[in-house]
């Protein structure tokens, strides 16, 4: 097969070639102490001298002296100090380094968490706002803060480290220096108090700094620099086709549950990943019985696949009644060759009893390759919501209790206590009405609810529960786990139904967004189409925003519920950085909009606001999923229809433009003659050698008149020819 190049990394390495994003440079360590800042000043200072406009954004020297010493002589911007809790800690001045915009900045602390109220939450937001202003940017990591690595650090060190940095941002680096220094001397400087000062230098060496921990840290530091050479080696190989080998990495699946412990399954498909340069998907199959599931569960899900988007995977969710062919339906028609899950914690009995993925798969799975991985709970930081108790179904529970009464009564009238057989059969025409109308538990109950009125009013002793023929026992297990059964298929069939609608929802709403956008030839009634389907499916305010005259955001469609100065400014981010922001998202998530970009192919058509009182849709893949084709949809239709019109105006100004052209020809051309005409007759009429009678002096004279008159209506004509044009 023939070598292509890449057309994502030649894309990435020509816009960092172009100059639109800055340069970034982190200064990587095994462990605070090795010296990163110092170095990173060192190389600062180099810079200076080289006649580079150099700034610092903000350093942390921790009073250490030689530190310190580094600082002078380089222009550092003023901290911005953020009240907290009856206290003011002071930051970095996002928006001051920006109006400063220097060459290149140092920003210490890649992964520190800013004081609330900031614009982002963590510094490396800050970070990649200043790469896109296109300023390059100095800064400083250790190894544990790298998200990849974070549970092993966790379950080398006993630490859980809360203050990570996404394996993905870290890609985007253009070098990595590892600053490294021995277990030894590191020991030594910190027992010479030139890492931590006091008490805390003692504190540290008993637990962090214990020699065994550094070691391996270094190790990993070493391991994770050696790696981002081979990324950038295989970008490069990719990029310009260096070589015909194409399997440098494979692409793998990552099977991920409600569990805990898929976090840690995450993580582990991102260290694979990153070791074989290959591309990787998180997986999810949301099965009819996941319906019931809880809120804290569906949190869950939702915070594990934006977790795997932050690592850097793609993220799919697909509906399935079986997650296992599920799984392999969709690694075959990707042509995924390797599929990874997290090792199953049922017992043997419960699989018996209710079957096993792990097995199914093996079974079913034939030239596709099954890794399982198993991992500990330590490294579990996702955080979701309180769990909420779902609410009792009350309703449905009465409704079932009267159903039941009320076959009864027509079981008593219409059938006599012998014909038992009928009997059971209009019970179970109740329990298949209350499934398909209040769901599994509700029909359950009234299994349960039939299965007594039947044995207290048709079995003898009549009016009792007492059973003196064992025979009626077994009538009554069966009829129970028959409504039981019934109560299970008609649920799964009303979740398939639901579910059958929810994607037919979807599409639809696709199918007549693409429909009206394509009737559409005005980009104001586009706004308003995509406004409407907006909020026809949402359920909520929608609003869209475009530049006017003034590149200033005006509401063009829908409507604006939070209108203000932040509000605006929300929208001039995401307008200027393109990239989505607001609520629920980690820009500005105090905004109560979310707001997304509209992106065309050349240009930025404007802003796509979405206004949910009662849901965070950032949080929901599907929902995001959803949006982001109808701003991606929407935006194509009117960039196209903008590059249309655009065509059009040129068009007619060419044609404009030809028939001016055509029209002073000819007045160029006609204009010679009359002129020529005209001084023939002046000619004849004034000159002394022609002798002409009177009658011919007169025909001359008139002659003159009308040449004159038809040149003055030539000269008055062509301005209102040539402005009407």
């Amino acid at each position: 097969m023939e070598t292509r190049p890449n057309p994502d990394e030649l894309l990435r390495q020509v816009q960092s070639q172009e100059g639109r994003r800055g340069k970034l440079e982190i200064f990587f360590g095994a462990a605070a102490g090795v010296g990163k800042t110092y170095a990173m000043l060192e190389a600062a200072r180099g810079r200076k001298k080289e006649g580079v406009d150099v700034v610092i954004g903000i350093v942390e020297a921790h009073k250490r002296p030689e530190t310190e010493a580094l600082l002078e002589g380089l222009e550092v911007i003023p901290r911005k100090s953020v009240p907290y809790r009856n206290v003011h800690l002071e930051e970095f001045d996002l928006d001051a380094a920006l109006k400063r915009k220097p060459f290149l900045i140092l920003v210490d602390e890649l992964a520190h968490t800013n004081a609330p109220g900031l614009r982002h939450k963590k510094r490396w937001q800050d970070v990649e706002e200043l790469l896109e202003a296109g300023m390059n940017v100095y800064t400083t990591l250790n190894v544990q803060h790298c998200e990849s690595v974070n549970d092993i650090i966790a379950q080398i060190t006993g630490v859980s480290v809360r203050e990570t940095v996404p394996d993905s941002f870290l890609e985007k680096a253009n070098e990595v220096e590892l600053v490294d220094l021995p277990t030894e001397d590191l020991l030594k400087r910190l027992r010479e108090g030139k890492v931590y000062l006091g008490d805390q230098a003692d504190r540290a060496i008993q637990n962090f700094f214990q020699p065994g921990n550094l070691i391996a840290l270094r190790q990993m530091a070493l391991h994770y620099t050696t790696k981002s050479v081979g990324q950038k080696i295989r970008s490069f190989k990719q990029a310009y086709a260096i070589s015909k080998i194409w399997d440098v990495g494979e692409e793998f699946l990552v099977c991920v549950s409600t569990s805990p412990k898929a976090i840690q399954l995450v993580r582990e498909g991102r260290r694979i990943a990153t070791d074989l340069g290959a591309a990787w998907t998180v997986f999810y199959v949301d099965v009819p019985a996941a319906r019931h599931a809880t809120q804290e569960d569906s949190s869950r899900i939702s915070e594990i696949l934006r977790f795997a988007e932050k690592m850097g995977a793609k993220t799919v969710t697909l509906t399935g009644n079986n997650i296992s062919d599920a799984i392999l339906a969709y690694a075959r028609s990707m042509n995924i060759g390797k599929v990874i899950i997290g090792k199953p914690e049922r017992s043997r009995i419960q699989e018996i009893l209710f079957g096993s993925i792990v097995n199914d798969l093996a079974r079913k799975c034939g030239e596709i390759d099954l890794y399982l991985i198993s991992g500990e709970a330590a490294g579990e930081t996702l955080t979701v919501p309180p769990k909420r108790k779902s609410a009792f179904p009350w309703r449905g529970i009465i409704w079932a209790g009267l159903i039941a009464a009320m076959l009864t009564l027509v079981n008593w009238f219409l059938f006599s206590r012998t014909n038992r057989s009928n009997i059971i059969m209009v019970y179970l025409l109740g329990v298949v009405w209350v499934a398909y109308k209040y769901g599994r538990r509700v029909s359950v109950f009234s299994s349960f609810v039939s299965v007594l009125l039947f044995g207290f009013f048709f079995v003898p002793p009549y009016f009792t529960f007492v059973l003196t023929d064992v025979h009626y026992l077994i009538t009554f297990l069966a009829m129970l786990v028959v409504g039981i059964l019934i109560s299970n298929l008609t649920g799964r069939l009303r979740q398939q139904s639901h579910m059958a609608h929810e994607r037919e929802d979807r599409y639809q709403t696709l199918y007549t967004l693409s429909r009206d956008l394509s009737k559409a030839t005005d980009p104001y009634e586009l706004f308003r189409i995509t406004a409407f389907h907006t909020n026809k499916f949402f359920r909520c305010p929608v609003g869209i925003f475009a530049p006017d005259d003034k590149k200033i955001l005006k509401l063009q469609a829908g409507e604006h519920p939070y209108s203000s100065v932040n509000e605006e400014a929300v929208m001039r981010w995401v307008f200027e950085h393109r990239k989505i922001a607001g609520r629920g998202t980690d820009t500005l998530p105090s905004a109560p909009g979310l707001y997304l970009p509209l992106v065309g192919t050349e240009k930025m058509i404007g802003v796509l606001g979405i206004f949910s009182k009662d849901q965070d849709l950032a949080e929901d893949p599907e929902q995001m999923h959803q949006l982001e084709l109808i701003a991606s949809q929407s935006a194509l239709a009117i960039e196209s229809t903008q590059l249309a019109r655009a065509a059009l105006v040129a068009e007619t100004a060419v044609e404009k433009e030809r028939v001016r052209n055509l029209i002073l020809t000819t007045f160029s051309s006609d204009l010679p003659k009359e002129l020529i005409e005209l001084s023939r007759a002046i000619s004849d009429l004034v000159d002394p050698a022609i002798e002409v009678d009177e009658a011919s002096r007169k025909q001359l004279i008139e002659r003159v008149r009308r040449q004159a008159e038809h040149l003055n209506d030539l000269a008055k004509d062509l301005p209102g020819i040539m402005d009407s044009i």
